[in-house]
């Protein structure tokens, strides 16, 4: 919502002691802010390694996890992109969404292969959420400037080798996903 020139002005001519505590409770309000404000001006910017590692050794053990079904494996896949998805709002880490996304499926596709090896009513919305997350991966890696694409095409197609050989297929095929992706 756009304020009225006359309440910008207002506002402006108020003692900085009393705009500063309006703007802090206001800040306080958003958690999203408040964490962005925490990296930038405290972090500095420097634990932006830190951050990826965290959520990648989250991804690990969780890939690693018992999940029992596909269902509460998808529901783990999705709790982590949700961190990822975090991650780039509050870091502007956009090289992340494409190499934490390819890690996640990577992961959860290597490590529940036998879960995930034979189509059944149990999986099919698992399924669908593996075609439709590689498909945002692809996306991704296809507004990626050509000279860092080199980097991923090997993970890019041990990800899409697996989505064709698991119960993820049909989908894929719906979806009109590449099998390979060509350097």
């Amino acid at each position: 919502m756009a304020l009225p020139d006359a309440l910008k002005k207002a506002i402006l001519q108020m003692p900085t002691k009393e705009k500063d505590k309006i703007l802090l409770r206001l800040i306080a309000k958003d958690k999203v802010l408040v964490d962005k404000l925490h990296y930038e001006l405290l972090e500095e910017g420097l634990t932006l390694d830190d951050r990826r590692e965290e959520i990648r050794d989250r991804i690990e053990r969780s890939a690693q996890g018992d999940h029992g079904t596909p269902g509460w494996l998808m529901m783990d896949m999705r709790d982590i992109s949700g961190m990822i998805s975090y991650h780039v709002k509050v870091t502007k880490d956009k090289p992340a969404a494409l190499d934490m996304n390819l890690f996640l499926l990577l992961r959860f596709m290597e490590e529940n292969q036998n879960m995930l090896r034979t189509y059944s009513s149990r999986a099919d919305k698992c399924a669908l959420y593996l075609a439709k997350k590689a498909q945002t991966v692809i996306n991704a890696f296809n507004r990626l400037d050509p000279d860092y694409r080199i980097d991923y095409i090997s993970d890019l197609n041990r990800m899409l080798t697996l989505l064709f050989t698991l119960c993820s297929k049909g989908y894929a095929q719906q979806l009109g996903l590449p099998r390979d992706i060509q350097s």
